[in-house]
């Protein structure tokens, strides 16, 4: 898989995911056998530039490379200005977000809401392409409801505008996250336009990797929730494309120690009070399917320090032993 001068070692992305994808969890994916992790959208407001959280999505101290940072907002000019921005701080390839469904962001016209506007696409992509000298790539949807699949077309402004890779989710904006992804749009994009096109949508297994990108004749794959709690399905899914064989489930001992290095990780990249806050959805992604953790879940939503939670963690892990997680519900 190339992105410009960037050569990644496989075809598996992390997809970009709003407090989910911070340094500690690229990091651990990148780990785990992603080719590339995408951070967390940016705001392109450049009155938010000192913020907390902004300058921690601006982070990527000795993360390995390429560092891809998204960006998302509706003025050619500030994302062109954010791209610089990003790019000053050690960004390597920068993604600009049209595909998030969020009301907040679809509401002042950014995200997934940019596809109903394919003359105001053109001039974001062209202005931030001009910006920087990084390679610049773009995540998109289907379009912005069941009537109105214009990916091809966008992906058509995409490849003339300079866009150097192409991901697509495939769901309307309408659809945000329900019903089932369909593929058939991204193959379409696939045959028609000459950029790498990477597929994303209900991806969840080792098996449905293959099916997507035989289905799509896609570049790469992206995975973005089937990852929460689960980062060595990078590892699995580039096992099985290389030998058609599954890996055994990671057993219950090494969840528990990936679960805590990412916790430590958490809690030196936040601070102890944001970091203990950010750990309780890792915690319950990652003890999904062990006897006990609905009750395990809702104490430790209570717990207000690092040290507690690491121990309730210690508990029901050493509770549960060799057993294995329930995989009907870890898929759930």
């Amino acid at each position: 898989m190339q992105i410009g001068p960037h050569s990644l070692k496989n075809n598996l992305v992390l997809a970009p995911m709003a407090g989910v994808t911070d340094r500690p969890f690229r990091a651990l994916c990148r780990r785990l056998g992603a080719g590339l992790a995408v951070s967390e959208m940016v705001a392109s407001n450049s009155l938010l530039y000192g913020s907390a959280k902004t300058q921690r999505r601006a982070n990527h101290q000795g993360e390995p490379g390429p560092v891809s940072v998204q960006i998302v907002g509706s003025d050619p000019a500030m994302l062109a200005e954010a791209a610089k921005h990003n790019v000053a701080r050690g960004a390597q390839i920068i993604d600009i977000n049209m595909g998030c469904p969020a009301k907040k962001i679809c509401n002042v016209m950014a995200g997934s809401a940019l596809l109903k506007d394919e003359a105001l696409i053109g001039r974001i992509l062209e202005a931030v392409v001009a910006a920087v000298e990084v390679p610049v790539t773009l995540k998109i949807r289907t379009g912005w409801d069941k009537h109105n699949r214009n990916a091809l077309s966008v992906a058509r402004i995409a490849e003339k505008s300079g866009i150097q890779a192409l991901a697509i989710h495939g769901r309307t904006r309408a659809d945000a996250y329900s019903g089932e992804a369909e593929f058939d749009t991204i193959a379409e994009v696939k045959a028609n336009i000459g950029i790498p096109v990477i597929a994303n949508g209900d991806i969840t297994t080792p098996q449905k990797a293959k099916q997507v990108l035989d289905r799509t004749g896609a570049d790469a794959i992206m995975i973005g929730r089937a990852a929460q709690g689960r980062p060595w399905i990078f590892r699995d899914i580039a096992h099985f494309l290389e030998t058609g064989e599954e890996l055994p489930h990671p057993g219950v001992a090494e969840v528990h120690a990936m679960l805590v290095g990412h916790l430590h990780d958490l809690y030196e990249f936040y601070g102890e009070v944001a970091g203990v806050r950010m750990a309780r959805k890792h915690i319950a992604w990652y003890t999904r399917g062990l006897p006990g953790s609905a009750a395990f879940r809702h104490a430790m939503n209570q717990l207000q320090s690092s040290s507690a939670q690491l121990e309730a963690a210690e508990r029901l892990f050493v509770a549960c032993g060799e057993q294995q997680p329930d995989e009907e519900l870890l898929a759930a």
